[in-house]
């Protein structure tokens, strides 16, 4: 598709009808929309310093929400991360340590901690967190969009049995391949039209407008822009659009980075040998077809807020717009992600409620997913259903209060020998620790050093933020019950 046709598209999706008349009113129980997407960078829209990229829906958001500057991930990569998102419990005590492993059927989730058969619940999109294609753990209405998964289905599930996405290509006229699936690889090549993130934006859609009459939780999950790296929207963006990283093929000086980084670093540009991330010009490719999937996003999050409006119930509606990871993307001679560099562990986060009266801010100190099912349960008036739960409610941020607390991250490693378990601290000051159980340490003063390009693990000028940082390490480990022994030294 030409960038001119596609940006007309977009403009005729975004153009909203009359607002329908509602039954609801202001001050009745509130609604939740969460939109998460997988594997995207916190600098892919203005509010975190990208002018560049073609994502209105997600600039307008960001200007009417609160934006938390400095959000972090529990662990850097897809089963972990979304495990704490809806369970508020870090990974290490929900038992999902490493990718594919199924959520316990005992442990909550959000709507299950809620508790109030009042609300219409749905869950649209990836899950990644067990029986992918069923619906599950208080979820009523579900839309799945994945059929990579089925090896990993419970023993008494159908292993036949395919996502929602591929009924809908079904209905379409499209033919699955040989595995009797739509791979990923065949979606993105797919019309927008019939790309997983508007078939998400549809079924979105039409959940908010058929429920505008009753309380609802829905969460909508992209798989966008996690690989493959391409889509009809390639060449939306240009090279000076889409720019590689600044630190783009920059490996840290200082004290040694972590053994298994540079591991990280070769395999996952082997899984990727078609962009040539040997040369400068298959990083701008890389970069440049990474900037469409996030506009392809931002065209069926343009529809769903375009939804939320039409029903009347855009006033009573908490939003909040987060991703379950980064992506490196070329930062230190990387892509994809698992590594706990600010492109990896940092995402978007921003949270709009309006009923609160609350005004469009920032939040500087860093914030952490752990605590995102606190905060909303304390603004959907259950406060309570959080005891029990390893984080705490954010909600005196959204008031402009602040406090000196760190927040922490955790890698349980993915195989045996191939990698090195780790926690991590961030300060409000500014500083970054992250100790192995068998591996280097690293040390980031992230004021002067954004880009993490001198690791000053062992310094004797930060010796004493080193030792504090990994002080408040242990202090955390003995909160949560982490029994991991961590290297403290260089």
């Amino acid at each position: 598709m030409r960038r001119r046709s596609v940006l007309k598209q977009f403009a005729g999706w975004m153009a909203a009808p009359a607002v329908l008349r509602a039954q609801r009113r202001p001050g009745d129980k509130p609604n939740l929309l969460f939109v998460w997407t997988d594997q995207q960078r916190p600098d892919t829209m203005a509010a975190y310093g990208n002018t560049t990229y073609k994502v209105p829906a997600m600039n307008r958001l960001a200007a009417e929400s609160v934006v938390f500057e400095r959000a972090y991930v529990t662990q850097p990569v897809c089963t972990p991360s979304r495990s704490s998102v809806l369970s508020g419990l870090w990974p290490h005590q929900n038992g999902c340590v490493n990718n594919n492993i199924r959520m316990r059927p005992e442990t909550r989730t959000l709507p299950e901690l809620l508790a109030d058969s009042s609300y219409r619940t749905g869950y649209m999109g990836k899950w990644h967190l067990g029986d992918e294609v069923f619906a599950q753990h208080g979820f009523q209405e579900w839309r799945s969009i994945e059929d990579g998964y089925q090896r990993f289905f419970s023993p008494a599930r159908d292993p036949s049995k395919r996502s929602s996405y591929h009924d809908f290509l079904l209905s379409q006229g499209y033919k699955p391949g040989q595995s009797g699936t739509f791979g990923r690889e065949y979606a993105v090549s797919l019309p927008v039209e019939h790309t997983k993130p508007s078939y998400l934006a549809t079924e979105a859609s039409r959940f908010i407008l058929e429920n505008r009459a009753e309380p609802w939780l829905l969460h909508v999950n992209f798989l966008e822009p996690h690989s493959p790296f391409t889509s009809r929207l390639n060449d939306l963006h240009s090279r000076e659009e889409a720019p590689v990283p600044q630190n783009c093929e920059q490996l840290t000086e200082g004290a040694p980075e972590p053994e298994w980084y540079g591991r990280h670093r070769k395999s996952s540009r082997e899984s990727f040998k078609s962009f040539q991330l040997d040369t400068r010009a298959g990083w701008e490719r890389v970069n440049r077809n990474y900037a469409g999937l996030c506009s392809l996003v931002d065209q069926a999050v343009g529809r769903i807020l375009w939804a939320l409006e039409a029903s009347g119930q855009a006033e009573n509606t908490i939003v909040v717009y987060t991703s379950d990871h980064g992506e490196m993307m070329g930062s230190h001679g990387m892509i994809t992600k698992s590594v706990m560099y600010e492109e990896s562990a940092r995402v978007p986060l921003l949270m709009r409620v309006p009923f609160r009266g609350q005004r469009p801010m920032r939040v500087r100190r860093p914030v952490s997913h752990i605590d995102l099912v606190p905060s909303l349960l304390d603004l959907m008036g259950k406060p309570r259903a959080a005891e029990g739960l390893a984080g705490r409610s954010n909600v005196s941020l959204l008031n402009g209060r602040d406090d000196d607390a760190p927040v922490f991250l955790e890698w349980n490693a993915q195989g045996p020998g191939r990698q090195s378990n780790a926690r991590t601290a961030v300060s409000p000051e500014g500083y970054k620790l992250v100790l192995h159980e068998g591996d280097h340490g690293m040390l980031f003063d992230l004021n002067r050093d954004p880009l993490e390009m001198t690791n000053r693990f062992g310094d004797p000028a930060l010796r004493s933020v080193q030792t504090k940082l990994a002080g408040q390490i242990r202090g955390w480990q003995k909160t949560v019950n982490d029994t991991l022994t961590l290297r403290e030294s260089a």
